[in-house]
């Protein structure tokens, strides 16, 4: 449901753009899964044991694909592509592993597909150069990861609540040193631009 809101966000954005007669293909946009930590957070919940450790993510990115053809296609987006606008692509980080009982290319060669971005730090692309596999794999066993994800909530795990927590600490992850750059900024301002008279 979060993910549905963001696209629902940046398509009536494109919208509002387009009514008002200014340029679409100008903007540019992602939507971010940070997929190791879903994991994280999931297996914190789950038995040692359990055989759902480790597939949260990549059943959520999965499903969320599907959410992307379905809202990316259609009358709505076909009069906002005729005017120029450009897909919010789906953008995949966290693709380093955390649990090294995971392959170390987990995220990277399970969600390879179309019109998606990947950020992968340089140990993860190391890895991959050496060892991965390229072949379009993002849309594999989507009914497999429904289940999987029913799976979850049967076991007790709520995705809702594991969202909320992972947007609520991703937005302070990222404002705290946004919030610092923006300080740094103002001070070298006053240390270049001489004061008013």
């Amino acid at each position: 449901s979060a993910y549905q809101n963001v696209m629902e966000a940046h398509l009536g954005a494109m919208e509002e753009r387009m009514q008002r007669g200014e340029p679409l293909a100008t903007v540019a946009s992602v939507a971010s899964f940070f997929l190791s930590r879903i994991d994280t957070k999931v297996d914190q919940r789950l038995d040692a044991n359990s055989p759902l450790r480790g597939k949260a993510a990549i059943a959520s990115a999965r499903i969320a694909y599907q959410m992307w053809k379905k809202s990316y296609s259609g009358p709505r987006w076909e009069a906002l592509s005729n005017a120029g606008a450009r897909f919010q692509k789906p953008l995949w980080a966290s693709t380093s592993t955390k649990d090294p009982a995971y392959s170390d290319v987990l995220y990277v060669e399970t969600l390879i597909g179309s019109h998606t971005i990947k950020t992968l730090p340089g140990k993860t692309v190391d890895a991959f150069r050496d060892h991965g596999k390229v072949t379009d794999t993002l849309e594999n066993d989507i009914d497999a990861q429904h289940q999987t994800l029913a799976d979850l909530e049967e076991s007790g795990i709520s995705m809702k609540e594991v969202t909320d927590e992972l947007l609520s600490e991703g937005v302070t992850k990222f404002v705290e040193p946004f919030d610092a750059l923006l300080r740094d900024l103002e001070t070298k301002r006053k240390a270049l631009v001489p004061s008013e008279i």
